[in-house]
């Protein structure tokens, strides 16, 4: 059988998305949470299927790499039965939250009566682009099922199986509580190409959000044709001010970039303020290095003031390049500056902004207040990890990644994100004037002696 060239089978899956974005926009609250309750009792009925699927991935991957290789692509690709409890988990919470849709958020009436309302409605067709687990499937067809939104899904090649199976079974629970046909569909070919190609549809898709590695959001950024509403890629500094509770710095420096390397809100570069950084690089590194294995590139004062532990035994230090300060690692990598001055790490951070997170430690309220003003990142916190910015965190509820871009919303894409608002007017017969009039009439106003 001939495969359907690839443009032309994204081009028709998307037509039938954008067939059903009307009727998709029509369910109620009701048969939303009527097909997220469907969709968890199929997952716990075709766990056994679902984890067939994923023995299907597990046997397509390649030995070439070495076994090592081979058993951490394992070890990512596997899933349990305590990972789809999970999945189940994260649709039951989408019942706990209330429905944004058709949420009033300012209503005014005007001197002439009428009465203006800003309400929220679904954004239509989303694309979500990702290279994680099959978590992400569940939750990126959830989310956009409570939000009234088309989601289009294209996974990471590796759970291919798994997210089919996936897909198949939510879809069909959520079609017998009367979720439209076409209202969420899966990207089954495993090209990057195919990602790239949901992103160029401008006349079906009204925005793409890309989860991910680096490599992912930014290959979508550059050939996106329609809006990227969820870049989750920006800068993470942590900054040790002058006035720092040292051991404080110290513990969110660690859990900012350890507690999970890889996520987009992990720290990328601290900087310490001149005045204190004897008092806490010596002991900050050592932890870095010794207990978590960080890889450190230091401007040149960090590398002479640390270049000590060599001598010791220590793991060291490298010179940090320029390209470092502007990199994004997602892994056990850090750089660390030594600034003279407050303005100088304020002129750093601003260098690599728009930035995804900033933290400030520090006892000075007032300069954390200009702190906060100033950076300009989605979000900015006090004394508290970077790893703190996400819905949950936030107590937003679930999101769908992060956006550190300033348009269409900053920071955590939770449910209320993946809408849009318009308004919504009532009126008794009100008209712009001055009226128009026709244009006979106007003439035989004209030859009248009454005027």
């Amino acid at each position: 059988m001939v495969e359907v060239p690839l443009k032309l089978y994204v081009q028709g899956l998307l037509k039938q998305g954008k067939a059903v974005a009307r009727p998709m926009a029509s369910l109620s609250s009701g048969q939303k949470n009527q097909a997220l309750q469907a969709m968890a009792d199929a997952l716990m009925a075709q766990t056994s299927d679902i984890l067939e699927a994923n023995e299907r991935d597990l046997q397509l991957i390649p030995s070439e790499g070495g076994q090592q290789a081979h058993r951490q692509a394992v070890e990512q690709i596997r899933i349990n039965k305590d990972d789809i409890q999970h999945m189940v988990d994260a649709l039951l919470e989408f019942l706990a939250y209330p429905d944004p849709v058709g949420e009033m958020s300012q209503a005014w009436m005007t001197p002439d009566g009428l009465h203006v309302h800003t309400v929220r409605a679904p954004i239509g067709v989303l694309g979500v682009i990702s290279d994680m687990g099959p978590l992400m499937t569940v939750q990126s067809l959830g989310m956009c099922l409570k939000t009234n939104n088309v989601c289009v899904y294209r996974g990471g090649a590796e759970w291919l199986q798994t997210n089919g199976a996936l897909f198949r079974c939510l879809k069909n629970a959520a079609v017998t509580q009367g979720v439209p046909e076409g209202a969420m569909i899966f990207i089954d070919r495993g090209a990057p190409d195919a990602a790239l190609e949901v992103a160029r549809q401008s006349q079906y898709v009204q925005a793409v959000i890309p989860r991910g590695r680096a490599s992912l959001r930014n290959g979508i950024v550059e050939h996106a044709r329609v809006p990227v509403i969820g870049f989750d890629g920006g800068l993470c500094h942590v900054y040790v001010d002058q006035d720092a509770d040292i051991p404080l710095a110290q513990t969110i420096v660690v859990n900012a970039k350890v507690q999970s390397p890889m996520a987009a809100n992990a720290m990328d570069t601290v900087l310490v303020h001149r005045a204190v950084s004897r008092n806490i690089l010596p002991g900050l590194t050592r932890r870095l290095l010794q207990e978590y294995r960080v890889v450190l590139n230091g401007c040149p004062k960090t590398v002479s003031m640390l270049g000590v532990l060599e001598m010791t035994g220590h793991l060291g230090i490298k010179d940090a390049e320029e390209a470092d300060w502007g990199k994004k690692f997602q892994s056990l990598a850090m750089n660390i500056k030594v600034v003279k001055d407050r303005q100088e790490a304020l002129d750093h951070i601003a260098k690599y902004s728009p930035g995804h997170t900033d933290t400030i430690v520090t006892r000075d309220y007032a300069f954390a207040m200009q702190f906060a003003r100033e950076v300009d990142s989605s979000a900015v916190l006090i004394n508290a990890s970077t790893r703190l910015h996400g819905g949950e965190q936030f107590g937003l509820g679930p999101e769908l990644g992060s956006n550190s871009r300033r348009l269409h919303a900053r920071g955590p894409l939770t449910l209320s994100k993946l809408t849009t608002e318009k308004y919504m007017v009532l009126g008794t017969g009100q008209l712009q004037h001055p009226h128009p009039v026709p244009t006979a009439y106007e003439d035989a106003m004209m030859l009248s002696s009454k005027f």
